[in-house]
């Protein structure tokens, strides 16, 4: 498995891998959403606001996930981790959490000092991460699934409590994704 980020190229291949794994698990109205989405993101991927992870296996990619700055009243650097897929054949594998620690260390490597998500506590989990209370870090928007928040420091000291609510990127600015 070859792990790299990904560029505004790539565009399509992801958009198109998001959705058929999310039609296959979700139903197909999820998929067209969520594809929706990976596609907004590729296609303002700059490694720096949006940051992409791909994962491929004989040059086809197999799974693909999102870092997305989030902005704090408070100095702090923040991403958030979403959406994530991995295609069907290849899920239970480890790809996904390989990526996720791929792209950790990248963020850790540009110092930033925390990162959440917004989805499965027992997959997340896997992957060092732990709920988190809306009372520590707010979500920019509100949440239909409280206990899907969840954060991680990349820094090794506690997360700390931060009290504005922080901008996402335009693409994740919709209620429906939350």
């Amino acid at each position: 498995m070859d792990l790299r980020t990904l560029d505004r190229d790539s565009k399509e291949e992801v958009a198109h891998l998001f959705t058929s794994v999310f039609s296959s698990s979700e139903g197909v109205q999820e998929g067209r959403l969520i594809g929706s989405l990976a596609s907004a993101l590729a296609a303002r991927a700059d490694n720096q606001e949006i940051i992409c992870v791909g994962a491929f296996e004989d040059g086809s990619i197999i799974g693909a996930i999102f870092f997305t700055r989030l902005k704090f009243d408070e100095h702090v650097e923040a991403y958030m981790l979403a959406p994530v897929a991995v295609s069907t054949a290849h899920q239970g594998k480890g790809f996904g959490q390989a990526m996720i620690g791929f792209g950790l260390q990248e963020l850790k490597n540009r110092s930033a000092a925390l990162v959440v998500t917004y989805g499965d506590p027992a997959f997340y989990s896997m992957v060092g991460f732990k709920a988190l209370s809306e009372d520590v870090i707010r979500a920019p928007l509100p949440l239909s699934m409280p206990k899907g928040w969840l954060g991680q420091s990349l820094s090794g000291e506690a997360l700390p409590a931060l009290k504005s609510r922080p901008a996402c990127v335009q693409a994740f600015d919709h209620p429906e994704y939350w």
